[in-house]
């Protein structure tokens, strides 16, 4: 789903913009294509737009300017409870005084399907999410986790074409989120169904997703899968936003194909992947994964070695994050296996560092 067509897109934002105040965008010009059964996910900071992008295609929310259409029909103009999508809130949003069974029902009674199709259809979305003996509880009786399995059940219960997902996670603590992570991404992948899913929560949205949309400051910065989004970020703001990521401010010096010679501080040439299509002599961020750095290379195993100096280190169990200042940056990370037979590190004392130039990017200059 790389690139969805037109004529293959479910969903489809056209030139969307969106404003409050008629002065400031708040959504700049959004053009994004999203194909029918995939699971995308809008990722990005507090104020990037991205909520306010599901909001506009819930119908909650409406353009300035722009069409958003749904099966290649336009929806600007469609109420939202004629829109026929199924949402999910971080709230949840149960009615209290419903039992969890009544609470699957509403929506199947709003649109006026008989009882016994009601009964069928809300024991099938309780089995869906293992909850089929609590049909008769209220949502005060049940743990956060259950009410959770509850709101997505009720947003899957009528069948819908496309579920809209806002931080469902958010109210959930560390195990019990990586737990319904893997739940949501499960009924997804056995429904077929589309889901656009609006987190900040950038482990989440590679757990999850078929693609991600990364918004920042009202536009979309890159749209890619989750493993293009980490291995191969398109700018500085991606490459610091999507897992960790080590910067070292340079300048160009030389480019060759899809090679640059970059001089970083301490007067030293390192070689990196060329990104931003910047010619000799303008400034560059290099980005470098922390798993992607070579600790005390052997000869000839990284084409340059640099010195870094050890500043700390922090047992995590399967490995030992090192952190180093090296070429200006007090906080470049290294992660190194823990396993039997590795050189033991110390504090204070000064080794090589290197990498592949193909794990290391040159990207737009980031000094702040």
């Amino acid at each position: 789903m790389a690139n969805t067509s037109a004529q293959d897109a479910f969903v489809e934002f056209d030139h969307v913009q969106k404003s409050y105040d008629g002065e400031s965008l708040v959504v700049k010009d959004l053009q994004l294509r999203i194909g029918k059964g995939e699971f995308l996910t809008m990722l990005g900071p507090s104020g990037s737009g991205k909520t306010t992008c599901l909001m506009m295609l819930a119908g909650f929310e409406t353009a300035t300017n722009g069409e958003i259409y749904l099966n290649r029909k336009p929806i600007n103009n469609v109420a939202p409870h004629k829109r026929g999508i199924g949402m999910v809130f971080q709230n949840y949003a149960l009615f209290p005084h419903m039992t969890v069974a009544e609470n699957l029902a509403f929506p199947l009674q709003v649109r006026g399907m008989s009882k016994a199709d009601q009964q069928a259809k809300v024991q099938r979305a309780l089995n869906m999410v293992e909850l089929s003996a609590l049909g008769g509880r209220r949502p005060a009786q049940l743990s956060g986790g259950q009410q959770q399995r509850v709101a997505v059940a009720r947003a899957l219960v009528f069948e819908p074409d496309l579920v809209l997902m806002d931080e469902p996670l958010g109210a959930l603590d560390k195990q019990l989120r990586e737990q319904m992570q893997y739940e949501i991404k499960h009924i997804h992948e056995s429904l077929g169904v589309t889901v656009v899913y609006v987190t900040h929560d950038q482990s989440e949205a590679l757990t999850m997703s078929d693609r991600i949309a990364v918004f920042n400051d009202g536009r979309i910065q890159q749209l890619s899968t989750p493993e293009a989004l980490y291995e191969r970020p398109e700018n500085s703001f991606v490459a610091q936003f999507i897992g960790e990521n080590n910067r070292i401010d340079g300048k160009i010096r030389a480019v060759t194909g899809s090679t640059c010679a970059v001089e970083i501080p301490g007067g030293l040439t390192v070689n990196a992947t060329h990104v931003q299509g910047a010619g000799a002599g303008a400034p560059t961020t290099l980005s470098i994964r922390p798993e992607r750095v070579v600790m005390s290379p052997g000869d000839g195993q990284v084409p340059d070695a640099i010195d870094g100096r050890i500043e700390e280190l922090i047992y995590h169990g399967d490995h030992i994050r090192v952190r180093m200042s090296v070429a200006g940056n007090p906080n470049f990370v290294v992660k190194v296996t823990n396993r039997q037979g590795h050189q033991p590190l110390a504090e204070g004392s000064t080794v090589k560092v290197g990498w592949d130039p193909a794990d290391c990017r040159a990207l737009d200059p980031m000094s702040t």
